[in-house]
């Protein structure tokens, strides 16, 4: 087990160099999108349309973020369920995605998907959304605002804490 402090900007240099159960502490450009968002993603894809940012060497964070209060940049900001977007994970890994950030485990498809397109599954600590908020710098909803706070945001991370939960060789945290 390794520790890194990585940043989105490089993710090309770290994806493939990273191991299940390493410790990374992320920095860097982040996506938020959960369910209701994947589907709208994976819809635009699918008929040719505008996404609401540019998947590649993109990282997407299943989170949708509490209301910011007063002197702050976010709200509770902690994981949510992965297998939710396993529906959707392996078109958006095959258009561009590299890095997904979440709690629980992912389905055989997305396992392979990582595999396949040299991405990695980050955790998040789950029940710890106000500590986590901590270290996102900035948060601007981007997309589908009609969703609330199942809207797209754009967040600024600085050293966000995450364990590498299934890297991009197939070792996954999950399995013995």
């Amino acid at each position: 087990m390794k520790e890194y402090y990585l940043n989105t900007s490089d993710i090309s240099s770290w994806v493939k160099t990273v191991k299940a159960r390493d410790r990374v502490f992320l920095s860097g450009i982040v996506y938020t999108a959960r369910d209701a968002a994947h589907k709208r993603i994976a819809d635009a894809l699918k008929n040719n349309a505008e996404l609401p940012f540019d998947l590649n060497n993109s990282v997407i964070y299943y989170a949708g973020p509490t209301p910011t209060p007063d002197g702050l940049s976010i709200g509770s900001c902690g994981p949510t369920t992965s297998s939710r977007m396993d529906p959707y994970a392996p078109l958006l890994m095959e258009n561009g995605l590299k890095c997904m950030i979440g709690k629980g485990e992912r389905n055989r498809s997305v396992c392979d998907a990582i595999i396949k397109n040299g991405a990695v599954y980050l955790c998040a600590i789950g029940g710890a959304g106000a500590l986590a908020a901590k270290s996102i710098v900035s948060c601007e909803v981007i997309a589908y605002e009609d969703l609330g706070c199942e809207s797209v945001k754009k967040l600024e991370f600085k050293n966000f804490p995450l364990i590498v939960a299934i890297d991009s060789v197939g070792g996954n945290l999950f399995k013995k």
